[in-house]
């Protein structure tokens, strides 16, 4: 039994009428009849009474007809579903990213992405930069907005940069150096530094320490945590001076640009295999804002 025998079927079934089933599905009506006595044939029982003048659905019809309507509709629905994933408008999107640097934009892009593509299920991980590379690179997430790694190039993976963001010191308000509009990396000679642990964001630390080591002296660093949070709280509670990208944002601190500018990238990142459809339909709104400079409204 093929899939138009069910067809020809439903119609007949519908219309009760092998004529007007006929002119309905554009084929001959002997054509039609035999399609219909194959199938009872093959099921070994008869499906339509034609015995009287109008055709009517036996028992055994009427069950058929009630499972052909669910089996087609069920059908259409699935056809339906693999067009909208092909088009990126339906599946699922894990979406890694790292915190401080994306706040400005994130919530905005998800909420564009999820009215393009209101059926695309939307999962986030925030996570460190070297997780983020990782979990892209076996898998577990589609795409992630982080820094480079030192091992990126390594993991083999697609990446666009985003921004180019400046250091800064992080002070807190009542710091000396708060009213300041920059100040110089000689500047931090000597000074209590706190930055990111090298494991966790290796690119931010060996930048600061180029940059300190340009300045010509060695960082006097006294905390490095994994988490630029972590860091705030160090400088909130009097324990030194923070350095981080322009991006962070503290109620109680003050960010002031550090002089040469040193930046550090925000990339994002995805498999080069694997091509999922939604994952290139954010892929490509993510560059569409790139080119409509929306990212930093």
């Amino acid at each position: 039994m093929e899939l138009r025998h069910l067809r020809y079927f439903q119609a007949v079934a519908e219309e009760l009428s092998f004529s007007r089933a006929a002119r309905r599905l554009n084929i001959a009506q002997p054509a039609l009849s035999r399609a219909v006595q194959e199938m009872e044939r093959e099921l070994g029982t008869q499906l339509i009474e034609r015995e009287r003048r109008s055709p009517r659905l036996t028992p055994s019809g009427m069950v058929l007809l009630h499972e052909t309507s669910v089996l087609l509709e069920r059908l259409e629905e699935t056809l339906r579903r693999v067009r909208r994933t092909a088009k990126g408008e339906e599946g699922e999107l894990r979406l890694g990213y790292i915190g401080p640097p994306t706040r400005a934009f994130l919530g905005r892009l998800l909420k564009e992405y999820a009215q393009r593509f209101p059926r695309v299920t939307v999962i986030l991980e925030e996570r460190t930069p070297e997780r983020v590379w990782e979990m892209v690179s076996k898998g577990r997430l589609s795409v992630g907005l982080t820094r480079p790694v030192l091992a990126h190039e390594s993991l083999g993976l697609q990446s666009q940069l985003l921004r180019e963001e400046k250091f800064c010191v992080a002070v807190h308000k009542e710091h000396p150096w708060a009213s300041l509009a920059s100040v110089p990396w000689k500047k931090l000679a000597g000074e209590p530094l706190i930055i990111l642990t090298r494991r966790e964001g290796a690119s931010s630390h060996d930048s600061i320490r180029g940059a300190c080591a340009a300045a010509g002296f060695e960082p006097r660093i006294t905390h490095t945590p994994s988490l630029i949070g972590t860091i705030l709280q160090y400088v909130e509670a009097g324990a030194g001076i923070g350095v981080v990208p322009e991006s962070t944002v503290s109620k109680n601190l003050v960010l002031i640009p550090l002089k040469p500018h040193t930046t550090i990238p925000l990339v994002m990142v995805w498999a080069k295999e694997g091509e999922d459809p939604a994952v290139a339909a954010f892929r490509n709104l993510v560059k569409e804002w790139l080119r409509e400079n929306k990212l930093w409204e």
